[in-house]
Protein backbone atom coordinates (compact mmCIF):
# COMPACT_ATOMS: atom_id res chain seq x y z
CA UNK A 1 0.00 0.00 0.00
CA UNK A 2 1.21 3.25 -0.79
CA UNK A 3 1.81 5.53 2.42
CA UNK A 4 4.08 8.21 1.09
CA UNK A 5 3.57 10.41 -2.16
CA UNK A 6 6.50 12.81 -3.68
CA UNK A 7 6.05 15.24 -6.55
CA UNK A 8 8.90 15.47 -8.29
CA UNK A 9 8.99 18.87 -11.04
CA UNK A 10 11.74 17.91 -13.08
CA UNK A 11 12.94 20.03 -16.56
CA UNK A 12 15.10 16.82 -17.54
CA UNK A 13 12.66 14.19 -19.07
CA UNK A 14 13.12 11.99 -22.33
CA UNK A 15 13.87 12.16 -24.80
CA UNK A 16 16.96 13.75 -23.10
CA UNK A 17 19.40 11.14 -22.24
CA UNK A 18 21.23 12.21 -19.08
CA UNK A 19 22.13 10.87 -15.64
CA UNK A 20 19.23 13.14 -14.45
CA UNK A 21 16.56 11.25 -15.87
CA UNK A 22 18.00 8.05 -15.35
CA UNK A 23 17.96 8.61 -11.64
CA UNK A 24 14.73 9.91 -11.61
CA UNK A 25 13.18 6.96 -13.54
CA UNK A 26 15.45 4.29 -11.38
CA UNK A 27 14.44 6.19 -7.90
CA UNK A 28 10.74 5.82 -8.84
CA UNK A 29 11.10 2.22 -9.57
CA UNK A 30 13.39 1.73 -6.25
CA UNK A 31 11.05 3.77 -3.99
CA UNK A 32 7.31 2.27 -5.35
CA UNK A 33 9.12 -1.15 -3.69
CA UNK A 34 9.42 0.70 -0.49
CA UNK A 35 5.74 1.43 -0.61
CA UNK A 36 6.39 5.73 -2.04
CA UNK A 37 5.16 6.63 -5.04
CA UNK A 38 6.76 9.52 -7.50
CA UNK A 39 4.32 11.51 -9.32
CA UNK A 40 6.57 13.75 -11.90
CA UNK A 41 6.01 17.15 -13.70
CA UNK A 42 7.86 17.27 -16.85
CA UNK A 43 7.81 18.98 -20.04
CA UNK A 44 6.09 16.50 -21.86
CA UNK A 45 2.13 17.99 -21.47
CA UNK A 46 3.50 21.30 -22.68
CA UNK A 47 4.69 23.77 -25.63
CA UNK A 48 8.75 23.49 -25.44
CA UNK A 49 11.14 25.62 -26.75
CA UNK A 50 14.51 24.08 -27.60
CA UNK A 51 17.66 25.94 -25.31
CA UNK A 52 19.67 27.98 -27.65
CA UNK A 53 23.18 26.26 -28.82
CA UNK A 54 21.21 23.08 -26.64
CA UNK A 55 18.73 22.10 -29.00
CA UNK A 56 18.29 18.41 -27.27
CA UNK A 57 17.33 20.42 -24.49
CA UNK A 58 13.43 21.82 -24.24
CA UNK A 59 11.89 23.90 -22.31
CA UNK A 60 8.99 23.87 -21.17
CA UNK A 61 6.51 26.81 -21.26
CA UNK A 62 4.08 27.12 -18.57
CA UNK A 63 2.70 28.69 -15.72
CA UNK A 64 2.27 28.47 -11.84
CA UNK A 65 -1.56 27.29 -12.74
CA UNK A 66 0.41 23.99 -14.49
CA UNK A 67 2.08 23.18 -11.29
CA UNK A 68 -1.73 23.91 -9.29
CA UNK A 69 -3.43 21.98 -11.35
CA UNK A 70 -0.48 18.87 -11.21
CA UNK A 71 -0.94 19.43 -7.41
CA UNK A 72 -4.30 19.05 -7.16
CA UNK A 73 -4.47 15.52 -9.42
CA UNK A 74 -1.49 14.25 -7.46
CA UNK A 75 -2.45 15.51 -4.02
CA UNK A 76 1.81 14.60 -3.32
CA UNK A 77 2.55 14.77 0.09
CA UNK A 78 5.86 16.06 -0.35
CA UNK A 79 7.26 18.28 -2.94
CA UNK A 80 10.81 18.01 -4.28
CA UNK A 81 12.10 20.16 -7.08
CA UNK A 82 15.03 18.46 -9.58
CA UNK A 83 16.07 20.91 -11.57
CA UNK A 84 16.23 25.29 -11.96
CA UNK A 85 14.91 25.20 -15.34
CA UNK A 86 11.23 26.65 -16.33
CA UNK A 87 9.33 23.84 -14.23
CA UNK A 88 11.73 23.92 -11.63
CA UNK A 89 11.09 27.79 -11.12
CA UNK A 90 7.00 27.84 -12.13
CA UNK A 91 7.35 24.88 -8.77
CA UNK A 92 9.59 26.70 -6.93
CA UNK A 93 6.95 29.73 -7.03
CA UNK A 94 3.70 28.39 -6.21
CA UNK A 95 5.72 26.80 -3.56
CA UNK A 96 6.49 29.96 -2.13
CA UNK A 97 3.18 31.51 -3.12
CA UNK A 98 1.39 29.04 -1.06
CA UNK A 99 3.26 28.36 2.17
CA UNK A 100 4.40 24.53 0.83
CA UNK A 101 8.43 23.52 1.98
CA UNK A 102 9.38 21.81 -0.99
CA UNK A 103 13.22 20.22 -1.20
CA UNK A 104 15.98 20.57 -4.15
CA UNK A 105 18.93 18.53 -5.25
CA UNK A 106 21.88 19.96 -7.14
CA UNK A 107 22.26 17.82 -10.66
CA UNK A 108 24.40 20.51 -12.59
CA UNK A 109 27.13 23.23 -12.24
CA UNK A 110 25.16 25.58 -14.54
CA UNK A 111 27.61 28.30 -14.00
CA UNK A 112 30.69 26.26 -15.13
CA UNK A 113 28.63 25.17 -18.13
CA UNK A 114 27.53 28.66 -19.21
CA UNK A 115 30.93 30.11 -18.73
CA UNK A 116 32.14 27.38 -20.78
CA UNK A 117 29.79 29.04 -23.63
CA UNK A 118 29.10 32.40 -23.16
CA UNK A 119 30.99 35.16 -21.23
CA UNK A 120 29.43 35.23 -17.96
CA UNK A 121 30.92 34.84 -14.69
CA UNK A 122 30.91 31.84 -12.49
CA UNK A 123 30.14 34.25 -9.56
CA UNK A 124 26.60 35.35 -11.65
CA UNK A 125 25.68 31.67 -12.01
CA UNK A 126 26.13 30.93 -8.41
CA UNK A 127 24.21 33.52 -6.72
CA UNK A 128 21.23 32.71 -9.06
CA UNK A 129 21.55 29.28 -8.16
CA UNK A 130 21.78 30.17 -4.52
CA UNK A 131 18.63 32.26 -4.76
CA UNK A 132 16.73 29.33 -6.24
CA UNK A 133 18.02 26.52 -3.91
CA UNK A 134 18.06 28.23 -0.65
CA UNK A 135 14.40 29.13 -0.50
CA UNK A 136 13.70 25.50 0.08
CA UNK A 137 13.68 22.91 3.08
CA UNK A 138 16.79 21.25 2.24
CA UNK A 139 19.45 20.78 -1.22
CA UNK A 140 20.36 17.33 -1.94
CA UNK A 141 24.30 16.85 -3.24
CA UNK A 142 26.01 13.67 -4.96
CA UNK A 143 29.20 13.99 -3.20
CA UNK A 144 31.09 15.25 0.13
CA UNK A 145 33.27 17.00 -2.20
CA UNK A 146 30.41 18.83 -3.97
CA UNK A 147 28.84 19.51 -0.62
CA UNK A 148 32.03 21.46 0.81
CA UNK A 149 32.47 23.47 -2.61
CA UNK A 150 28.64 25.01 -2.85
CA UNK A 151 28.85 25.26 1.10
CA UNK A 152 31.61 27.70 0.90
CA UNK A 153 29.96 29.63 -2.27
CA UNK A 154 26.82 30.08 0.72
CA UNK A 155 24.47 26.88 0.18
CA UNK A 156 22.78 25.88 2.92
CA UNK A 157 20.36 23.14 4.26
CA UNK A 158 22.77 20.39 2.17
CA UNK A 159 21.95 17.10 2.53
CA UNK A 160 24.08 13.97 0.82
CA UNK A 161 22.41 11.44 -1.14
CA UNK A 162 24.39 9.11 -2.94
CA UNK A 163 23.44 7.43 -6.47
CA UNK A 164 23.77 3.71 -7.67
CA UNK A 165 24.04 1.13 -10.35
CA UNK A 166 22.31 -1.56 -11.86
CA UNK A 167 25.04 -4.15 -11.56
CA UNK A 168 23.35 -6.85 -13.26
CA UNK A 169 22.88 -4.71 -16.56
CA UNK A 170 26.13 -3.51 -16.41
CA UNK A 171 29.01 -6.07 -15.77
CA UNK A 172 32.14 -7.82 -17.36
CA UNK A 173 31.13 -9.42 -20.78
CA UNK A 174 31.59 -12.85 -21.85
CA UNK A 175 33.64 -11.51 -24.67
CA UNK A 176 35.08 -8.37 -25.91
CA UNK A 177 34.87 -7.05 -29.54
CA UNK A 178 37.18 -8.08 -32.24
CA UNK A 179 37.09 -5.50 -34.70
CA UNK A 180 38.27 -2.84 -32.70
CA UNK A 181 42.56 -2.46 -32.23
CA UNK A 182 43.26 -2.58 -28.77
CA UNK A 183 43.55 -1.39 -26.21
CA UNK A 184 39.90 0.35 -26.35
CA UNK A 185 39.23 4.15 -24.64
CA UNK A 186 35.73 4.62 -24.09
CA UNK A 187 33.85 7.62 -23.31
CA UNK A 188 30.11 7.66 -22.59
CA UNK A 189 27.93 11.05 -21.95
CA UNK A 190 26.82 14.41 -23.58
CA UNK A 191 29.07 15.43 -26.82
CA UNK A 192 29.25 18.98 -25.24
CA UNK A 193 32.15 21.21 -24.82
CA UNK A 194 31.76 21.47 -21.06
CA UNK A 195 32.05 17.89 -20.64
CA UNK A 196 35.69 18.42 -22.02
CA UNK A 197 35.67 15.48 -24.72
CA UNK A 198 38.00 16.68 -27.04
CA UNK A 199 40.63 16.98 -24.09
CA UNK A 200 40.43 12.95 -24.58
CA UNK A 201 40.02 13.25 -27.81
CA UNK A 202 43.39 14.58 -28.59
CA UNK A 203 44.99 12.01 -26.29
CA UNK A 204 48.19 10.52 -27.72
CA UNK A 205 47.14 7.07 -26.91
CA UNK A 206 47.41 3.69 -28.79
CA UNK A 207 44.58 1.04 -30.03
CA UNK A 208 41.28 3.12 -30.20
CA UNK A 209 38.50 5.59 -29.21
CA UNK A 210 34.81 5.03 -28.96
CA UNK A 211 32.92 7.96 -27.88
CA UNK A 212 29.13 6.74 -26.76
CA UNK A 213 26.43 9.92 -26.84
CA UNK A 214 24.95 12.07 -28.05
CA UNK A 215 25.11 16.01 -28.13
CA UNK A 216 25.77 19.60 -30.21
CA UNK A 217 29.46 19.13 -31.01
CA UNK A 218 28.42 15.22 -32.39
CA UNK A 219 28.69 16.07 -35.84
CA UNK A 220 31.71 18.75 -35.79
CA UNK A 221 33.73 15.65 -33.79
CA UNK A 222 32.24 12.92 -36.19
CA UNK A 223 34.67 15.14 -39.33
CA UNK A 224 37.37 16.39 -36.42
CA UNK A 225 38.25 12.99 -35.46
CA UNK A 226 37.93 10.32 -38.39
CA UNK A 227 39.62 7.92 -36.46
CA UNK A 228 37.52 7.71 -33.57
CA UNK A 229 34.18 5.22 -33.66
CA UNK A 230 30.75 7.71 -32.78
CA UNK A 231 27.97 5.13 -31.98
CA UNK A 232 25.68 7.70 -30.97
CA UNK A 233 23.30 7.36 -28.32
CA UNK A 234 23.23 4.19 -26.71
CA UNK A 235 20.57 2.30 -24.01
CA UNK A 236 20.02 -0.61 -21.74
CA UNK A 237 22.36 -3.86 -22.93
CA UNK A 238 23.57 -2.10 -26.22
CA UNK A 239 25.51 0.12 -23.58
CA UNK A 240 25.82 -2.26 -21.63
CA UNK A 241 27.89 -3.93 -24.30
CA UNK A 242 29.90 -0.85 -24.83
CA UNK A 243 31.40 -0.77 -21.44
CA UNK A 244 32.18 -4.51 -21.48
CA UNK A 245 33.66 -4.35 -24.88
CA UNK A 246 36.65 -1.43 -23.57
CA UNK A 247 39.66 -1.94 -21.96
CA UNK A 248 39.46 1.61 -20.02
CA UNK A 249 37.01 4.49 -19.46
CA UNK A 250 38.08 8.15 -19.90
CA UNK A 251 36.13 10.59 -17.96
CA UNK A 252 37.71 14.18 -19.01
CA UNK A 253 34.67 16.36 -17.80
CA UNK A 254 35.81 18.60 -14.69
CA UNK A 255 32.36 20.05 -14.09
CA UNK A 256 30.14 17.02 -13.33
CA UNK A 257 28.43 16.68 -9.80
CA UNK A 258 28.90 12.74 -9.54
CA UNK A 259 29.09 11.12 -13.24
CA UNK A 260 26.88 8.45 -13.08
CA UNK A 261 28.78 6.59 -16.01
CA UNK A 262 31.60 5.77 -13.59
CA UNK A 263 29.51 3.56 -11.46
CA UNK A 264 28.49 2.05 -15.11
CA UNK A 265 31.86 1.76 -16.14
CA UNK A 266 33.18 0.39 -12.80
CA UNK A 267 30.38 -2.35 -12.46
CA UNK A 268 31.43 -3.31 -15.81
CA UNK A 269 34.74 -3.84 -14.56
CA UNK A 270 36.16 -0.77 -16.46
CA UNK A 271 38.62 1.04 -14.93
CA UNK A 272 38.86 4.61 -15.14
CA UNK A 273 41.02 7.48 -15.61
CA UNK A 274 39.83 10.95 -14.82
CA UNK A 275 40.83 14.18 -13.53
CA UNK A 276 41.39 14.71 -10.13
CA UNK A 277 37.86 16.64 -9.27
CA UNK A 278 34.56 16.83 -7.90
CA UNK A 279 32.58 13.38 -9.10
CA UNK A 280 36.04 10.81 -10.02
CA UNK A 281 37.41 11.82 -6.58
CA UNK A 282 33.91 10.68 -4.56
CA UNK A 283 33.86 7.95 -6.40
CA UNK A 284 36.82 6.24 -7.61
CA UNK A 285 39.37 4.90 -5.24
CA UNK A 286 42.60 5.91 -6.56
CA UNK A 287 45.06 3.01 -7.35
CA UNK A 288 42.50 0.53 -6.60
CA UNK A 289 39.69 1.38 -9.61
CA UNK A 290 41.11 3.82 -11.36
CA UNK A 291 43.54 6.49 -12.02
CA UNK A 292 43.09 10.41 -10.90
CA UNK A 293 45.63 12.86 -12.18
CA UNK A 294 46.14 16.35 -14.42
CA UNK A 295 48.10 14.32 -16.73
CA UNK A 296 45.07 12.07 -18.36
CA UNK A 297 47.13 9.98 -20.86
CA UNK A 298 49.51 9.08 -18.31
CA UNK A 299 46.25 7.97 -16.08
CA UNK A 300 44.30 6.24 -18.84
CA UNK A 301 47.57 4.68 -19.49
CA UNK A 302 48.03 3.54 -16.06
CA UNK A 303 44.35 2.09 -15.87
CA UNK A 304 44.86 -0.64 -18.18
CA UNK A 305 46.88 -2.46 -15.60
CA UNK A 306 44.25 -2.66 -13.01
CA UNK A 307 42.64 -5.69 -11.70
CA UNK A 308 38.78 -5.86 -13.19
CA UNK A 309 37.42 -8.05 -10.80
CA UNK A 310 38.62 -5.11 -7.45
CA UNK A 311 37.02 -2.78 -10.01
CA UNK A 312 33.29 -4.27 -10.48
CA UNK A 313 33.71 -5.05 -6.88
CA UNK A 314 33.91 -1.86 -5.54
CA UNK A 315 30.90 -1.03 -7.98
CA UNK A 316 28.62 -3.25 -5.80
CA UNK A 317 28.47 -1.07 -2.99
CA UNK A 318 26.20 1.61 -4.52
CA UNK A 319 22.73 -0.29 -4.78
CA UNK A 320 19.60 2.01 -6.45
CA UNK A 321 17.94 0.68 -3.35
CA UNK A 322 20.14 2.58 -0.79
CA UNK A 323 20.07 5.81 -3.12
CA UNK A 324 15.88 5.60 -2.98
CA UNK A 325 16.15 5.04 1.15
CA UNK A 326 18.32 8.25 1.53
CA UNK A 327 15.96 9.88 -0.68
CA UNK A 328 13.18 9.08 1.32
CA UNK A 329 15.62 9.81 4.89
CA UNK A 330 16.20 13.26 3.54
CA UNK A 331 12.85 14.74 2.17
CA UNK A 332 11.38 13.52 5.73
CA UNK A 333 13.89 15.02 8.09
CA UNK A 334 14.28 18.58 6.06
CA UNK A 335 10.41 18.62 5.87
CA UNK A 336 10.22 17.68 9.33
CA UNK A 337 12.54 20.30 10.37
CA UNK A 338 10.47 22.69 8.75
CA UNK A 339 7.15 21.63 10.48
CA UNK A 340 5.67 20.18 7.80
CA UNK A 341 3.68 16.78 8.64
CA UNK A 342 1.56 15.19 6.07
CA UNK A 343 -1.84 13.35 6.90
CA UNK A 344 -0.27 9.47 6.50
CA UNK A 345 2.26 9.15 9.21
CA UNK A 346 3.51 5.96 8.41
CA UNK A 347 6.92 7.01 7.32
CA UNK A 348 7.73 9.46 10.29
CA UNK A 349 10.51 7.18 10.86
CA UNK A 350 13.07 6.16 8.48
CA UNK A 351 13.32 2.65 10.30
CA UNK A 352 9.96 1.88 8.68
CA UNK A 353 12.38 2.25 5.34
CA UNK A 354 14.72 -0.62 6.47
CA UNK A 355 12.05 -2.80 7.79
Amino acid sequence: MTVLRVLIATDAWRPQINGVVRTYERLAEETARLGAEMSFLTPSPFTTLPLPSYPEIRLAILTEGSVEECWRRTRPDFIHIATEGPIGLQTRAWCLRHGHPFTTSYHTRFPDYLSARLPVPQSWGYALQRWFHNAGVGMMVATPSMAASLKTKGFRRILPWTRGVDTNQFRPGPARARDAERPVFLYVGRVAVEKGIETFLDLDLPGSKVVVGDGPLLETLKRSYPKVRFTGPKFDHELAAEYAAADAFVFPSRTDTFGIVLLEAMASGLPVAAFPVTGPIDVVRHGETGILGEDLRAAALAALTLDRVAVRQHAMSFSWTSCARIFIDNILAANRDAGHAPVRRAFASSRVLRA
